[in-house]
């Protein structure tokens, strides 16, 4: 596959959400969210780990690994929210050498400070359930949704591919914080979830949820395994098969499938949250309808606003959503899990407060996406809300970036 066909890095949010102590906050939404203006963006300082450069836990150029941490307080001082940070991946050495330059594979060209919003934010009538949490972000700069375990060299260049050990390196770091007893996107979730629940203690509460994370392996539009292939190559180089799940390998005559979510999800023991659209732009734009499959730029009015879909066009696009829905079938009748589904023209909705918790953010059946988490996550009631096929959703907040915004 050339490289220059394929998508920019997608920008995708998931959450390991880990709680230590049982807290409910049973009436922490039963009243509608208020809209307010925060006086201040929380912005919060990067954590640098020099120490990790000992274990070979490097960036794409051997720069050191960061988090971002926000303190917890009062009944949620015992409880953690960990935020792998998306962007996407490399699959050869020239696209990864790229890479390597830029904030997506370099702690070196990273901003210092991050905004904190929506189920990061420490504003308790934005983000109700889950303010006063320690929340943290894990800085994404390996390429590979912090899971290959290999580098490159040509005696000139090298390239390390580290992102399970960065991983490592992180949680070892917030055990010393008070995370308890442990070692370990949306991507990054479906990959991590179960190894973290291994090594924490048995009355540790662990929960994993993947915010636009949910890639499908379908075909394009011009019927070719772009994607597919992709991921091949993907975790061909980056040595990311020893993080794949061992059950799903067994069970898949091609192993490397185990990273698509479709796949690896039946094998995953914990407790798990999907949030997505069925609409996703970012698998819409460059994985369902990408440049290579749309040489005449026909699609181009349809991506840049959904109102100019060609009747032809909506009718394909009602069928990835459809092909989404078909594989969480299983996964909706299961008692623990929860999802939803909209049908918003948008690519990642928890870290944005405008769609996580305001007056006018989405809903199902009149529930907020930190609603539908939240009554999730504490047991509140059924969590399993799937929209009904665009344009019905009058709700939606369409979130259609450039190709220069993603």
């Amino acid at each position: 596959m050339r490289r220059s066909s394929f998508p920019p890095p997608a920008i995708w949010t998931a959450a390991i959400v880990v709680g230590f102590s049982i807290w409910s906050s049973a009436k922490s939404l039963e009243q509608p969210p208020e809209k307010k203006q925060p006086d201040q963006r929380l912005l919060v300082h990067m954590t640098l780990l020099p120490e990790a450069l000992l274990s070979g836990a490097v960036c794409l150029d051997g720069s050191p690994p960061a988090y971002h941490l926000h303190r917890g307080h009062g009944a949620g001082i015992r409880n953690w929210l960990l935020q792998f940070e998306g962007g996407g991946w490399c699959n050869d050495v020239s696209s990864c050498l790229e890479r390597s330059r830029t904030r997506r594979g370099s702690t070196k060209y990273m901003n210092k400070l991050e905004v904190f919003s929506g189920i990061l934010s420490n504003d308790c009538i934005l983000n109700p359930d889950f303010c006063n949490w320690n929340r943290v972000k894990l800085r994404y700069c390996d390429g590979a949704s912090f899971a290959g375990d290999s580098e490159y060299s040509n005696g000139i260049e090298v390239i390390y591919f580290r992102g399970r050990r960065i991983w490592d390196a992180i949680i070892n770091d917030l055990l010393t914080k008070g995370l308890m007893g442990c070692s370990a996107g949306g991507l990054a979730t479906f990959l991590h979830c179960d190894g973290l629940a291994r090594v924490l203690p048995e009355f540790a509460i662990l929960k994993c949820m993947s915010d636009g994370g949910f890639f499908l392996d379908v075909k394009d539009i011009s019927g070719n395994d772009s994607i597919s292939t992709y991921f091949h190559n993907l975790v061909i180089l980056q040595g990311v098969q020893s993080s794949l799940n061992n059950a799903c390998m067994a069970f898949h005559l091609f192993p490397y499938k185990c990273i698509f979510p479709q796949y690896n999800l039946p094998f995953i023991g914990r407790p798990y949250f999907i949030l997505n659209t069925a609409y996703d732009v970012y698998q819409f734009h460059h994985i369902f309808v990408p440049p290579s499959a749309d040489i005449h730029g026909n699609w181009n009015p349809c991506k840049a606003n959904p109102v100019a879909c060609t009747p032809d066009q909506l009718k394909i696009l009602h069928g990835f959503r459809q092909a989404m829905l078909t594989y969480l079938k299983i996964f909706a009748m299961s008692r623990m899990e929860g999802m939803f589904i909209n049908s918003c023209f948008a690519h990642c909705q928890s870290e944005l407060q405008e769609t996580w918790y305001s007056q006018d953010s989405p809903r199902i059946h009149n529930k907020t996406i930190a609603q539908a988490v939240g009554d999730w996550y504490f047991e509140r009631g059924t969590s399993k809300e799937v929209d009904c096929p665009y344009p019905c959703d009058h709700t939606c907040q369409n979130l259609i970036p450039s190709i220069h915004m993603i």
